[in-house]
């Protein structure tokens, strides 16, 4: 597969305002929105997803919840999409972006944990320890296409060698969490939730109790982690 999997059902929201960096890679230049803590501990980098922006919901909802909890949240734009292209490139062409950011992440003399949504999520768990993160969040992991779980991506989450999180909706097409191997990774939950983590208007849960459910969790992990 040369290119990651488009996400089909990702919302998004009305991003805060942030400091926005350009940074130059080998393929362009790309973006680092950044939502600093007063006395930040660490720096969460979150990229996006092959079909969406900075702007998911997800993103947003943790660009907003963790400063106030002592971490700096990095929204970090590809190239590919600070350009304006429709189309995200092959996976190595997204790690070889990411590669050149991190540095800049790790110039604030904070621990960095490397994560992401989607092809982002992957993007963190390739890419993470060559770059010295401390650990990797990996919201909605597209372990398998649609349908076709027999095209398995599992041995990128578990090899990532640090501890790693992950955030799956219970109704994701790109991987239930029943279907996750069993691994050295804590996995959350997010009940009735897409790959974008929208519920069904019938859920028992609103959307935004979903987001609470991200939110909560992974403040719940920093807190856990050890930071080094």
């Amino acid at each position: 597969m040369n290119a990651p999997t488009p996400e089909t059902d990702v919302t998004s929201a009305p991003l805060p305002s942030g400091e926005a960096v350009t940074v130059p890679t080998p393929g362009g230049d790309a973006r680092v929105t950044w939502f600093r803590a007063r006395r930040p501990r660490a720096v969460l980098a979150l990229g996006h997803g092959a079909g969406g922006g900075i702007e998911a919901r997800d993103l947003v909802a943790l660009a907003r919840a963790l400063p106030g909890h002592g971490v700096s949240v990095a929204l970090v734009e590809q190239p590919w999409r600070v350009a304006g292209r429709k189309v995200a490139p092959a996976p190595k062409t997204l790690d070889v972006a990411w590669r050149a950011v991190g540095p800049k992440l790790a110039a604030q003399g904070l621990p960095v944990v490397a994560g992401g949504r989607s092809a982002g999520a992957r993007v963190a768990c390739r890419t993470g320890a060559g770059l010295g993160a401390c650990g990797v969040l990996a919201l909605s992991f597209p372990l398998h296409p649609p349908g076709r779980p027999e095209r398995s991506r599992a041995e990128e989450l578990l090899g990532t060698g640090l501890p790693t999180l992950v955030v799956q909706g219970g109704r994701d097409p790109f991987g239930r969490p029943e279907e996750f191997p069993a691994g050295s990774h804590d996995l959350a939950e997010v009940p009735h939730g897409d790959h974008g983590f929208a519920v069904p208007r019938k859920a028992p849960v609103t959307g935004e109790e979903t987001l609470a459910v991200i939110t909560e969790a992974v403040g719940e992990w920093l807190e856990r982690l050890p930071l080094a």
